[in-house]
């Protein structure tokens, strides 16, 4: 394809700008403007991580982890572009399979913005709170049915409510943010170009047909640029393919660096050889969908985790003295050995009839680094997520979220205290000819809007713990 339609499909936008556009910023750097400039991209820095946001000024929040894997993602996109110029836009012979730095980094920097106040935690409550809905309403319309209803009736009713009210998912909620609530000029959304919204877009698929995948609306744009653009079904960009490991290198390798610093983790031979250590991270594998560990058996995969656990406390011991035995430097030495060593590792290899950003040894896919990456995410999160704190924390926050669904789910007394903003583009909404809110949807918007201090803030107004102002502003 020409280099000029390629350039065009890439920088097109679902809205046409109607102010004059600044000649001397390409079309990325506007895109890259927009995302640092929102009210979203500022409430990262109140969201978790790992450690609950204002816990200590060390640990990182989605903020800084955005900023840190759009830095990896950045390198590794001009390192990728040196190596494999079949990237580059005048040698491309599809829109996706170009890698451009400037996407890969805006697309990193979003590729968080849907996630709900509390982590993962907050995150698995909205989506609870609404499959209770669809349940609740299909009974509803059961028991009113004349006669037995056939298990085909039932169906039927469950996925029609199911495509009413959707469900909750932070990738879906990264693309409602996006493409609908945030506000630009007289139109809905940040208007990005759409290579950097397939940049983001790491389940390419409707939300009906995958728990991860995007909301109707938002889906009915992506899927015509996709079908635009050639994209086989399933397949992603290289683009958001390479922001996805970059996010699994941060991940891998930040949050065990906050681990240590928090004492979740000791790096000595008692700790990461401990066998009911490695028998939880084996359990946590055990549940993860990897492609990389089909068919393995606990048997098979608990070696791997002893391998790795092993050479990451190799690695400890090689950095320790370098860096004079200050457990602070070797921390964060060991931390960048990790990163630089998976950076080092990407290329890009055919994959059947579209191509592929992964870990590549000898021209062909290394498995056994995905696995690696893997196996060190699973240490992460059964170190930290299920810590005791940790675990209480969650559970608080789970107690705060079914709070505020329970006051403000009803459409009449709650519209005396959600923000009129709100409850303007409610009603705007519901004038058009095919809505995109459900009462119940906006309010899950709202919550999932929030920063982990808002939430607690509004919970301790509405349920008597804390007054606060009247002057406080929502």
């Amino acid at each position: 394809m020409e280099t000029n339609k390629l350039k065009e499909l890439r920088e097109h936008r679902q809205y046409p700008e109607k102010t004059k556009v600044d000649a001397s910023r390409a079309a990325y750097e506007r895109d890259y403007s927009r995302l640092i400039h929102s009210p979203t991209f500022r409430r990262l820095q109140g969201k978790s991580q790992v450690f609950g946001a204002g816990t200590g000024d060390y640990y990182r929040t989605r903020l800084t982890h955005s900023l840190e894997v759009a830095q990896i993602a950045r390198e590794a996109a001009r390192s990728l572009a040196r190596t494999y110029p079949e990237v580059l836009p005048e040698a491309a012979q599809n829109a996706g399979l170009i890698i451009d730095s400037e996407v890969v980094e805006c697309a990193a920097i979003a590729h968080d913005f849907g996630h709900p106040p509390f982590g993962h935690k907050g995150e698995e409550v909205l989506q609870g709170i609404l499959k209770r809905v669809i349940d609740r309403k299909t009974e509803e319309e059961l028991i009113n049915l004349p006669g037995m209803p056939t298990p085909d009736q039932a169906m039927f009713i469950q996925q029609t409510l199911r495509r009413k009210y959707e469900h909750f998912e932070g990738n879906a909620h990264n693309f409602r943010l996006i493409m609908f609530l945030e506000k630009r000029e007289d139109v809905n959304g940040l208007n990005l170009s759409d290579a950097v919204l397939l940049g983001i877009n790491k389940y390419p698929f409707s939300g009906l047909d995958n728990p991860k995948g995007m909301y109707r609306h938002e889906w009915e744009y992506i899927s015509q640029i996709r079908k635009e653009w050639g994209i086989p079904d399933t397949k992603r960009t290289l683009e958001a393919q390479l922001m996805d490991l970059c996010d699994d290198i941060a991940y891998s390798a930040h949050d065990l660096e906050d681990g240590i610093k928090a004492g979740k983790i000791e790096v000595h031979e008692h700790f990461l050889r401990d066998s009911h250590l490695n028998k939880l991270i084996v359990e946590k594998i055990m549940t993860l969908e990897d492609e990389v560990w089909k068919g393995w058996t606990k048997e098979q995969i608990e070696p791997k985790v002893v391998q790795v656990l092993d050479y990451f406390l190799r690695i400890w011991n090689e950095k320790m003295p370098v860096c004079e035995n200050d457990y602070s430097r070797t921390r964060r030495e060991v931390k960048a050995y990790w990163v630089s060593l998976f950076v080092s590792s990407l290329g890009v290899i055919s994959d059947g009839d579209w191509k592929k950003v992964t870990f590549v040894k000898d021209g062909v896919e290394d498995e056994d680094m995905l696995r690696t990456v893997s196996v060190l995410k699973s240490f992460a999160w059964v170190t930290m997520i299920r810590d005791l704190r940790v675990q209480r924390l969650q559970k608080r926050s789970e107690w705060v979220i079914k709070r505020l669904w329970d006051a403000f789910n009803d459409p009449i007394a709650s519209k005396a205290i959600i923000p009129s903003d709100w409850l303007n583009r409610y009603e705007a909404d519901q004038k058009r000819e095919h809505p995109i809110w459900t009462w119940e949807h906006m309010v899950i918007d709202y919550i999932a809007g929030m920063t982990d201090a808002f939430a607690e803030k509004i919970y301790n107004e509405l349920y008597g713990l804390k007054v606060g102002s009247i002057y406080d502003l929502d």
